[in-house]
């Protein structure tokens, strides 16, 4: 039994649970925002932005839902930290922690109301938490943005070609996104522009948590694969 024990890697096991929740946080956080968006009376997919969900009546759903997705996003980036103890990988898992942070603070300071949604606070207000609310939706999106290229730098230097194009094409679409959102928040296609940034980030997270999730030592120590043998290293020595 004791041997059995020995051969379980518990932070290994912990470091792959964490880099896990990186895989769910989107589909999550997702679902349950067109789930409400869907549900909601007079919220409109084109028009609204998604974090509009968070006032009025019912806005508490949508709080939850990032503060929970926030929090998802936490874990996988302690696992971030937990397998790449290098300066890429400090960065990788350091602004992802800062995207994840903004997420949570976004559900604190709401947004503000516009002219159509939510019908019972309709007119659009300005306020010290709506302004808090954008920025720290901007910090966030160019922090992850920041990480995914991080993300590729790293993968360049391991000559992973595919996970380079990875952080570059969703680092580059949450930017691109994010700042065409901003600038056409009041039309359709501006919605549809942050959208794609929203969905261009948790992508990012879910494929980088997976593949870090192969990269992270495997909890049954037996399974692990063993680098290639050098002689040298055999303690014999050559005439």
């Amino acid at each position: 039994m004791s041997s059995e024990k020995q051969e379980f890697d518990r932070g290994a096991a912990v470091t792959r649970s964490l880099l896990g929740w990186g895989v769910v946080a989107g589909p999550f956080y997702v679902v349950v925002g067109l789930v409400l968006a869907l549900t909601r009376p007079g919220f409109d997919l084109t028009r609204d932005a998604l974090s509009l969900l968070m006032l009025g009546e019912h806005g508490w759903m949508q709080q939850t839902n990032a503060a929970l997705s926030a929090l998802m996003v936490l874990a996988a980036a302690y696992g971030v930290l937990r397998t790449l103890r290098s300066g890429r990988g400090l960065a990788i898992g350091s602004l992802t922690a800062v995207y994840g942070i903004c997420l949570g603070l976004s559900a604190v300071f709401l947004p503000a109301p516009t002219e159509q949604f939510p019908p019972e606070q309709s007119g659009e207000i300005v306020s010290a938490g709506g302004i808090l609310h954008l920025v720290f939706g901007a910090l966030g999106f160019v922090a992850l943005a920041a990480a995914a290229f991080s993300y590729a730098r790293w993968a360049a230097s391991r000559s992973e070609s595919r996970h380079v194009q990875l952080g570059a094409w969703c680092g580059s679409t949450i930017l691109v996104g994010f700042i065409a959102g901003a600038a056409l928040a009041q039309f359709p296609i501006g919605v549809a522009a942050l959208w794609i940034a929203v969905l261009a980030g948790w992508l990012w997270l879910a494929l980088t948590s997976a593949h870090l999730y192969t990269v992270a030592p495997h909890p049954v120590i037996s399974e692990r694969q063993q680098p290639p043998s050098d002689p040298s290293a055999d303690g014999s020595t050559s005439a």
